[in-house]
């Protein structure tokens, strides 16, 4: 299955709500993931929340993105087993 981001909610901070195609849901926390030029305009609050929905994943005017299955990935490794 290719993994898709369906849904996006800004929560605080530098975390979102996700929502994905496979019925994952969960929350991420972006902030130790804003590493290197592209994603430095997001450490900004302000246009870090003007994220939306592109292709198959979040995405911000900036040109900076980040794939649906690390997104994923971060909800499976933060939620409790």
């Amino acid at each position: 299955m290719i993994l898709h981001v369906t849904s996006a909610r800004y929560l605080a901070d530098h975390r979102l709500q996700l929502g994905f195609n496979d019925g994952t849901e969960g929350e991420v926390d972006l902030a130790n993931s804003l590493d290197g030029p592209i994603f430095e305009p997001l450490q900004d609050l302000e246009f870090f929340r003007r994220f939306r929905l592109e292709g198959h994943t979040l995405a911000w005017e900036n040109g900076a993105d980040f794939a649906p299955e690390f997104l994923h990935e971060l909800i499976r490794i933060s939620s409790p087993a």
